[in-house]
C-alpha cells in the first residue's frame, strides 16, 4: 500500500478532495533540480471539513470511481 503526503488544492466537492503532491526531479543534462506537481482525487468518506493548503496523508485504495484511487487518512498537523 502506497502512502503520500499532499496539500489540499480544492475542497468544493462532496466527499471528494483534490490534492497536490510535489516532488523534485533532476534534469538529465544540466543536473538542475526542478519541482513537479501531480494532482490526485481523494475520497473523504466522513465528509470532514478541510481547508485549502492543509497538509494531509493519503493512501492508495481500489478504484472508487472514474478518477478516485486514493483515500485520506488524517491531517498531518493533528499528528503532533
Amino acid at each position: 500500500m502506497r502512502y503520500k503526503k499532499a496539500v489540499i488544492s480544492s475542497n468544493k466537492q462532496q466527499k471528494t478532495l483534490v490534492v497536490r503532491v510535489d516532488s523534485y526531479k533532476i534534469h538529465p543534462k544540466y543536473k538542475k533540480k526542478f519541482k513537479v506537481s501531480k494532482k490526485f482525487y481523494v475520497d473523504n468518506p466522513e465528509n470532514k471539513k478541510f481547508e485549502i493548503g492543509d497538509e494531509v496523508t493519503i493512501y492508495e485504495t481500489k478504484p472508487l470511481s472514474k478518477l478516485k484511487r486514493w483515500t485520506i487518512i488524517q491531517p498531518n498537523n493533528q499528528q503532533k
